[in-house]
């Protein structure tokens, strides 16, 4: 398998009041290039923090993670964020959009910082893609939950990233607008050919995926298709 993400006795502690807590216990996990992978689990199983891993977001305190080839722990914190920057796109329950910026600002704004060619008019692309072209003008006070979702959806995806991660990408959402950003994240995991790893408790957005992976206690407890 063409592995663009890989963690071997992946594991994190983190400080807590009582003293240092064992988050994830040595996961070992290989992704392949354009596959869909659900984390799922109980809540405070780990699949957040093994996310927050594969995208840099979090140091692994042992072992050792890979993505698109490059050793995550050994970068520094300005190339991580470039790494990031240029591979892959994250999108969060919380949708993180800038209050002063337009939705086309917005989208704009990681193709700018990456000094990216005709960045407005991509950012118009992306926005036309998640069915937001009427909104480019609008300020996140201004749009609707769902609306800032796909706002946000339109972001992580104009870089063209090699990775799609999700976390909870539906929380804040109702059922319908739900359903369509899952509709949106895979339309885009297709569009970009990119791998996408969503973190989830819902099985049926799970059950979309070509592979579920349950966590429990900060262990890896089972792999199976979807």
């Amino acid at each position: 398998m063409d592995s663009v993400l890989a963690l071997r006795d992946a594991r994190l502690t983190l400080a807590g009041n009582a003293g240092p807590v064992e988050v994830l216990r040595g996961i070992t996990l290989a992704i392949g290039r354009g596959e869909s992978v659900g984390l799922t689990g109980p809540s405070g199983s780990g699949k957040s923090s093994l996310l927050m891993l594969m995208g840099g977001l979090e140091r692994a305190s042992a072992g050792s993670v890979t993505a698109l080839g490059q050793d995550l722990s050994a970068m520094s914190e300005d190339a991580l964020a470039r790494f990031r920057r240029g591979n892959m796109g994250i999108v969060f329950q919380s949708f993180h959009l800038i209050p002063t910026m337009t939705a086309l600002e917005n989208v704009a704004l990681p193709l700018e910082l990456a000094g990216a060619e005709h960045a407005f008019e991509r950012a118009a692309d992306e926005l036309d893609a998640v069915g937001l072209s009427a909104r480019a003008g609008h300020y996140p006070a201004e749009l609707s939950g769902g609306e800032q979702q796909r706002v946000a959806l339109a972001r992580a995806a104009a870089p063209r990233p090699a990775l799609f991660l999700a976390d909870e990408p539906t929380g804040n959402l109702d059922a319908a607008n739900g359903a369509a950003i899952m509709d949106l994240l895979f339309g885009l995991r297709d569009r970009h050919g990119a791998t996408l790893i969503l973190v989830t408790h819902a099985p049926e957005l799970a059950a979309r995926c070509d592979r579920i992976v349950r966590l429990a206690d900060g262990a890896l407890v089972a792999e199976v298709p979807a």
